[in-house]
């Protein structure tokens, strides 16, 4: 009999990701813990592995699908376990024919004590009778509007089911944990259920649902849209669904665009006398296996930042009305992929060396584009730097990934005159911008804030003598 293979829980708050690649074919032999297939979330990439060894008898899903935790992806064929699912299955038939006997009985106690109670009732008044007929007609039409609402609920589930083409049913249709009423209510208000189940663990409420049509709920993560003109009255067009990071990406910026109000500070850095402490030491860093470039020198200068500015590695509980500020310092740094910007996380970077922070950022670099980050690879940051570098431009406005409160967004450098001595000589400047959560950090502090960093790449020496 053959023996399902289902897709195991890839990692926390990850429900489904696309197959990126089969490693097996019908008809092998496989072992268990063997990688079968491999996975892209907006998180990462990983292969899954067999719980079973057995021969392949069919493989469920292509190259491309989209894969729900618990869904059956392979089926494999063992005669020996399948002897004993069988026995399993006997005994449970077996089990619930007796469940279904007792079940019979029950309810054949229940219809006599019905049909006694119904003769009882006969012999009251006329009055009585009115009354009671009355109420049996409220029942009645609450017992209507009950099964009305529960047949759409299942038409519903039946739709989303359909549309998506997956039975599972993780955030659609019948996986939804809604009462009926809850469901009607959604509907009424124009709420997706399917969205507020990603974010709300256990039986939605209807309270849940009206304060998420408020915008009650802060992680709610709901695209604000516009109605889009026919595109193709004007020329022919192409369409193309948007990868899984693309997808991430748009509703963590679209939710953090919403819920922080920004503010943007901009500066620039004489970097001509640090950018000869980078070639200097450029020899140690590649002994240590990594680069040391300029988002190395300034990883480690924000981390002594923080350290002296604490509210710049907190974050802000507006339900609780509290600030909850972080004793560690993690710091994530875009990467630009070809599939989309990845954010790997430099944990407790105060407490590395410029070399040590360089070999990270060059090996975290190379697993972000190889899309071999791991999902701890990219969580607890409390402060992000995004270099643009290396492309071009002389200021951009980053967008703060809340919870974090600030980022810091490096351009590229230039030549410029600068008044030193009586005399303008050439330096390099390098522009940086500044973007912070207004709710927890007002101008004078990211004046103070990024003010302090220009002067830290300055002198070098400042940032690790901690001045």
């Amino acid at each position: 009999m053959a023996k399902e293979i289902k897709v195991p829980q890839i990692g926390d708050g990850v429900e489904s990701a696309t197959v990126s690649e089969i490693l097996v074919a019908e008809g092998d032999k496989i072992e268990k813990d063997q990688s079968v297939i491999a996975v892209e979330s907006d998180k990462a990439s990983v292969e899954v592995p067999s719980s079973a060894a057995g021969t392949i008898k069919e493989i469920k899903i292509s190259e491309g699908d989209e894969v729900e935790v618990g869904q059956v992806i392979i089926l494999l064929e063992d005669s020996d376990d399948g002897d004993e699912e069988a026995e399993d299955n006997k005994e449970t038939s077996e089990e619930e024919s007796e469940d279904t006997d007792d079940d019979d009985e029950k309810q054949s106690d229940k219809k006599k004590k019905k049909v006694e109670e119904e003769k009882s009732e006969d012999s009251k008044d006329s009055a009585d009778d009115e009354d009671e007929d009355s109420d049996e007609d409220d029942e009645g039409e609450e017992e209507k509007e009950s099964e009305n609402d529960e047949s759409e609920s299942e038409d519903e589930d039946k739709k989303e089911k359909k549309k998506s083409g997956k039975s599972s049913g993780k955030s659609t249709g019948a996986g939804i944990q809604a009462s009926p009423g809850t469901r009607r209510l959604a509907r009424e208000l124009g709420v997706d259920l399917s969205e507020m189940a990603e974010e709300i663990s256990g039986k939605i409420s209807e309270k849940d649902v009206k304060e998420f049509a408020k915008g009650g709920n802060q992680k709610s993560t709901k695209l604000a849209s516009v109605s889009l003109p026919d595109f193709e009255k004007w020329g022919s067009v192409e369409r193309e669904p948007l990868n899984n990071i693309r997808k991430a990406t748009a509703k963590n910026v679209t939710a953090s665009w919403q819920s922080v109000p920004h503010v943007f500070q901009f500066d620039e850095a004489d970097i001509t006398d640090i950018q000869q402490y980078l070639e200097a030491n450029q020899d140690k860093a590649e002994k240590a296996g990594g680069k040391l470039t300029i988002t190395a020198l300034l990883t480690k200068i924000v981390a002594s930042a923080l350290v002296r500015f604490p509210k710049f590695n907190a974050s802000v509980d507006m339900e609780n009305q509290e600030m909850i500020l972080k004793n560690y310092v993690n710091i994530g740094i875009a990467v630009a992929t070809e599939k989309g910007l990845l954010v790997p996380v430099i944990k407790n970077a105060d407490k590395k060396s410029i070399i040590e922070i360089a070999a990270e950022l060059t090996n975290i670099a190379e697993k972000a584009r190889d899309g071999k980050l791991s999902k701890e690879d990219m969580e607890g940051a409390n402060f992000s730097i995004s270099n643009l570098g290396g492309i071009g431009g002389t200021n951009f406005t980053p967008i703060v990934p809340a919870p974090q409160s600030g980022i810091l967004g490096i351009s590229r450098s230039a030549k410029k005159p600068v008044y030193i001595e009586d005399e303008f000589k050439p330096r390099e400047i390098l522009p940086l911008s500044l973007s912070y959560d207004h709710r927890l950090i007002d101008g004078a502090d990211g004046a103070a804030f990024i003010n302090w960093i220009t002067q830290a790449l300055e002198d070098p020496y400042k940032a690790l003598l901690g001045a």
